[in-house]
Formats: structure tokens, C-alpha cells, sequence
């Protein structure tokens, strides 16, 4: 079958094949709305644009990097989908890779990704080594952070304020009576959980309670080291009345915990969790949680990201989102001892 080419597109869409160059190329006086009907007829064409060649020829490819821990976690794998929306709708593609929050893993698709010769990078993943981000920023590769933050390093970032959302989750739990808590975290090389911790340890802190070193417990970031860490707890001399989760998927796994130890939820064991994905409106019971403004932070970082790649403006942006707290059913007031 005869590959489609740039003349088909221009005699379907109506116009002369300039004017599919300058919609390809985001050049030209070319509306909007135009745009779209040309790519809408290059989809329905098929037609594929050389990346190669427009690599070689330092043109854009049209093509971005999402580095993301794990697309199987809810919150990451909604960020990759609003991510794909708003590409697809600009004319871009995106070349998504799970990490796992393992810098060699990082450095690896970081590689590949400029063998690619992908117009930039959104990074939403936790990286120890910060050096593999500081030579990408010293050859003024477009990135920006997503829900993380790179210290030291000039690059845009769009986060939430993480230690904001531990305090909320603290003042929330002293309000219902609770003095007895502990916290399920995750790997503290990775900032947001950091910070979370940090705002919840200060939120105690306020009301003259402290938390011991043994009362927070470093978890991989997954419903199955949730449960285990939960039931660790559970079985402990003095179990807390409630549990403060790092993320949604902790937060699952300690409910499974308590499901399997016989412990009612909430009230012998309130649990909150933090991001507000999906899952926490369909456990039982549902969950109580710090919501982020996901959808706002991936425009705000898209639109960043594309915008630096016509502008490598010197000066770098950091925006950052107010959470919320979401109540739901497996947070009340502790147990009368």
C-alpha cells in the first residue's frame, strides 16, 4: 500500500502544502481551528511526519518524555492519560517510562529519550542523583518537574505543598480526639513523601504530641508493602488509633490489613491516605485523603513545557498547589479506652 504523503493531507484538507508544514511545524498564520482540521486529516490519513529527518534538520519532533515511578499506580497512570489528552490535542506525542523511582532507571530512559530527539521532558519520578537533571539543564534541555522537585536545579517545576497536606492530615485526626498515630511512608529520596511526613510530624508537633522514629515505617510505594507495614503495626504492644498514609495505595493496604486483623474501620482504626485517586472512592470503607489538584498541575506543567520550547527563558517557575482535605468513611473519632 502507498504511504500517504504531505500532498495527500494538503488535497484532502484543501490547502496548499505550505500551509501543512506551517500546522505541522506550529509556523505560519495558520488558525487554530485550522490546525485542527489538518491534523484531524493527517490521522484519519495516517500520515506520519519524518521525525528522523526533522531531528536532523533541528526542526521539533513533535515528540515529549513523561518519567513517571509506576503507570500502575492510579495517580501516575491519570497523570500519563490528562498528559496524552493535552499532547494529542496540540499535536504531540508522548513517549511514557515507569521508573520505579531508580535513578539508573532515570538515566537510562533519559538516554534514550534524547536519542529520540524528544522536544522535552515532563519528570514526575524521585531521582537521588540530581546530576542527571543538572547536565540536562546545562545544555538548556527544556524539563519540567511534575509533583516533585529537583533542589539546587533550575529547572520549572509544578508541585502541590506536600508538607501543607501532612498538616492538614495531622490537625484533621488531633480534631477527632486522636493521640496515639502512625505514619506509612515511602522511600524518603523521594521529596514529596519527605515533606509529607515533615508537615504532619509539625502538625503534632503544634498540639505537643511527637512521633517516634519506630512509629513511621518506610514502605515501597504498593498496596502489598502497605498491608505489611499496616500489620506490623496492627500486632504492635500499643496500636495507634489512626494512620496517616503517605499515598492512596499505603492507605489500601492498611485497610486490608485491618479488614484481615479483625479491626473495624474507622471505628477502632482511622486511616487517611493522600492524593485522592480513584481507588479511594471505591474501597470499603471509602477513603478519607489529602487531595491534590492533579488535573490543574499537568496543564500548568504542559503548558510550561511546551511553552520553553520556543522561549528558553532564563528564569525558571515554580508553582505550587493548595491540597485539600476529601473526608469519607474510614476516618471518626478514636475508640473510647
Amino acid at each position: 500500500m502507498k504511504a500517504t504523503t504531505i500532498y495527500d493531507v494538503a488535497k484532502e484538507a484543501g490547502v496548499s502544502i505550505a500551509t501543512v508544514s506551517n500546522a505541522i511545524n506550529g509556523k505560519g498564520k495558520v488558525s487554530k481551528k485550522r490546525r485542527e482540521e489538518i491534523l484531524q486529516v493527517m490521522e484519519r490519513l495516517n500520515y506520519q511526519p519524518s521525525v528522523i529527518a526533522s531531528a536532523l534538520m533541528g526542526k521539533k519532533t513533535y515528540t515529549i518524555g513523561l518519567l513517571i515511578p509506576d503507570v500502575s499506580n492510579p495517580f501516575f497512570s491519570e497523570i500519563a492519560r490528562t498528559v496524552e489528552d493535552l499532547a494529542h490535542s496540540s499535536g504531540y506525542s508522548v513517549i511514557v517510562c515507569s521508573t520505579d523511582n531508580r535513578d539508573e532507571r532515570v538515566e537510562k530512559y533519559i538516554r534514550l529519550l534524547e536519542q529520540k530527539n524528544v522536544d522535552g521532558i515532563l519528570i514526575g519520578t524521585g531521582l537521588e542523583n540530581a546530576e542527571i537533571l543538572a547536565l540536562l539543564a546545562e545544555k538548556s534541555f527544556p524539563i519540567v518537574m511534575i509533583a516533585r522537585e529537583a533542589a539546587g536545579i533550575s529547572v520549572h517545576s509544578v508541585l502541590t505543598d506536600d508538607f501543607r497536606g501532612g498538616e492538614l492530615a495531622a490537625r484533621y485526626l488531633l480534631g477527632k480526639g486522636h493521640k496515639r498515630v502512625a505514619v506509612l511512608s515511602e522511600n524518603f529520596k523521594v521529596s514529596s513523601s519527605f515533606e509529607r511526613v515533615r508537615g504532619f510530624r509539625f502538625g503534632l508537633f503544634e498540639a505537643g504530641i511527637s512521633l517516634n522514629p519506630e512509629e513511621i515505617l518506610s514502605c515501597e510505594s504498593n498496596i502489598k508493602d502497605g498491608k505489611r507495614a499496616a500489620a506490623a503495626i496492627i500486632r504492635g504492644s500499643e496500636r495507634p488509633t489512626a494512620l496517616f498514609c503517605c499515598n492512596d495505595l499505603l492507605a489500601i493496604g492498611a485497610l486490608q490489613a485491618a479488614k484481615e486483623a479483625g479491626i473495624s474501620v474507622p471505628e477502632q482504626l482511622s486511616i487517611i491516605g493522600f492524593d485522592d485517586t480513584i481507588l479511594s472512592t471505591v474501597t470499603n470503607p471509602t477513603l478519607t485523603t489529602i487531595a491534590q489538584p492533579m488535573d490543574q498541575m499537568v496543564k500548568l506543567a504542559f503548558d510550561l513545557l511546551i511553552g520553553s520550547l520556543d522561549n528558553a527563558d532564563d528564569i525558571k517557575q515554580r508553582i505550587v498547589m493548595q491540597p485539600e482535605l476529601v473526608i469519607r468513611e474510614s476516618t471518626g473519632s478514636p475508640p473510647i479506652e
